[in-house]
């Protein structure tokens, strides 16, 4: 497997033989995006490669589509060249592509690989804030990636969540050699000490609980709104034990990185 950085939650997997874009986010720096209920961010980092580079994508893995710190306006042009594209349910109906899947929690598609090896595409419960904020924040969901008749998931990506009881006892039943992990502790001056996604202290705690081969931090920086940002993580992974800083892998942005 070999994983490429390309900023924010944005990252191109190359699965034997697939090409799996994560969250697409392609979009130039500096422009102030409106979320729910008066909240913005401001993308401060352009991506490490162009949506050109992303080609040919097999499948784009969204996360959600209703934020664009996961789905930007560039993202979305990319998506339209996708053969599948898989995400929530309502984001699903609201991108309108006719190779759109969406999945609710616990829910799996299967795409025949042509050559390649079948995959399994299950999506994880995400929950996207504090207890009760899912009419605010929406539908999100993680991805864990079986090949199809493995036991074990090759690569399961978080998505944007806190550290709930719902995905730590995802991570307790599942065996994953990969796992891309969104943090960023993720607040806004609006809503004040309330977090939107793990921070780094969440993320090694769920990777001492998953125990993967590798873990990839992801959804650090590149925005305003990530409040434990790059520097946060790195003094968690610093205070993680060597049983968990041993699994992670600090990705180089705009280069693949063999990941076994």
């Amino acid at each position: 497997m070999h994983v490429t950085r390309i900023g924010g939650p944005t990252l191109l997997v190359e699965l034997d033989g697939w090409r799996l874009v994560i969250d697409p986010t392609f979009d130039p720096p500096g422009h102030r995006y409106r979320f729910a209920f008066g909240t913005s961010s401001v993308k401060t980092l352009g991506p490490a490669l162009p949506a050109e580079a992303m080609l040919p994508v097999d499948i784009a893995l969204v996360s959600h589509d209703h934020h664009a710190d996961n789905l930007d306006e560039a993202g979305r042009a990319l998506l339209r060249s996708a053969t599948h594209v898989i995400t929530t349910e309502s984001g699903a109906r609201r991108l309108g592509l006719p190779q759109a899947v969406g999945l609710a929690p616990a829910a799996s598609t299967h795409l025949a690989g042509d050559g390649r090896p079948d995959l399994t595409i299950t999506a994880t419960p995400c929950r996207h804030g504090p207890p009760l904020s899912h009419p605010i924040v929406g539908d999100v969901i993680g991805f864990a990636v079986r090949r199809t008749g493995d036991d074990g998931m090759a690569l399961w990506v978080t998505g944007d969540t806190v550290l709930t009881a719902d995905v730590r006892r995802t991570a307790s039943a599942m065996a994953v050699d990969v796992a891309i992990v969104n943090v960023g502790g993720v607040r806004f001056g609006l809503t004040g000490l309330l977090r939107y996604t793990m921070t780094g202290a969440d993320a090694m705690e769920l990777i001492e609980l998953l125990q993967p081969r590798v873990a990839v931090p992801a959804h650090y920086d590149g925005w305003s709104h990530f409040a434990d940002g790059i520097d946060g993580l790195r003094r968690a992974v610093d205070s993680a034990p060597p049983s968990v800083r041993e699994k992670i892998r600090w990705l180089e942005d705009g280069v693949p990185t063999d990941l076994g």
